[in-house]
């Protein structure tokens, strides 16, 4: 799956749009390197780096969301890790 595509269905980007930018940026990490492309593609285990206005946080993906659905759905398929890369 696309990290563009993947981000909007996890609902950290509003638009694909937007997450087509943030990745563009150059800020996101996939598995410790730097991600430069959009079409990156993201499978289950990676890890995700993603920064934040006040945080950066560290995500494990566990399955490739079908579509966009509601937060509950999104959330079931990815955890948050602490800075060490441990699930807290």
């Amino acid at each position: 799956m696309r990290l563009d595509r993947l981000l909007w269905f996890l609902r950290f980007a509003k638009t694909r749009s937007a997450a087509q930018r943030w990745i563009a940026e150059g800020h996101i990490r996939r598995n410790g390197e730097r991600v430069t492309r959009l079409d990156q593609p993201i499978l289950v285990g990676d890890v995700l780096t993603l920064p934040f206005r006040s945080r950066v946080l560290p995500i494990e993906i566990l399955a490739l969301p079908a579509r966009r659905g509601p937060a509950e759905e999104a959330s079931a398929c990815y955890r948050p890790l602490d800075a060490a890369g441990r699930a807290p």
